[in-house]
């Protein structure tokens, strides 16, 4: 998917809204996909992008959480953790399947669909100029933040 144009959606998101990612153009996006509200890790990954979304303010750039959880999950997430971006929720998988994010797990043994944790970088013309998949959370955020800021040092 890299250099390619980010394939479009639209999608409900938190704050009583609707999503088209193509709306963001002219901005950054990070467009992060994160496997369910209120677990330990998504917790962690959406912090981080929260204590950094300054940062990514000054960079021009905008993040967007995905996830497969209602919008009612979302917004309880949201609000609890004091997230200043919006959370997308993708119960019919549309922007997951465009994003090839759902991906045979392991839980408890038995075999699952589920939420690759993954990440892109859209610059402002639309083009995917970096993808993270199979997301480690430690130092995750940060490096997604350095490269943003290369972007916009360009």
């Amino acid at each position: 998917m890299l250099n390619q144009v980010a394939p479009d959606f639209c999608l409900p998101a938190t704050g009583n809204q609707e999503i088209t990612l193509s709306s963001y153009r002219g901005k950054t996006v990070v467009l992060y996909f994160y496997p369910k509200d209120n677990t330990p890790g998504c917790t962690t990954e959406g912090q981080q992008f929260r204590d950094l979304h300054s940062e990514f303010t000054a960079s021009h750039s905008v993040i967007i959480g995905v996830s497969r959880d209602s919008l009612k999950s979302h917004e309880n997430f949201k609000a609890k953790m004091g997230f200043p971006f919006e959370l997308l929720s993708d119960t019919e998988e549309v922007a997951c399947q465009l994003f090839n994010v759902i991906k045979m797990k392991n839980m408890y043994g038995k075999k699952v669909r589920g939420i690759e944790r993954s990440t892109f970088v859209i610059d402002a013309t639309g083009v995917i100029q970096q993808e993270w998949r199979t997301v480690k959370v430690p130092g995750h955020v940060q490096e997604v933040l350095a490269f943003v800021k290369s972007l916009a040092a360009k």
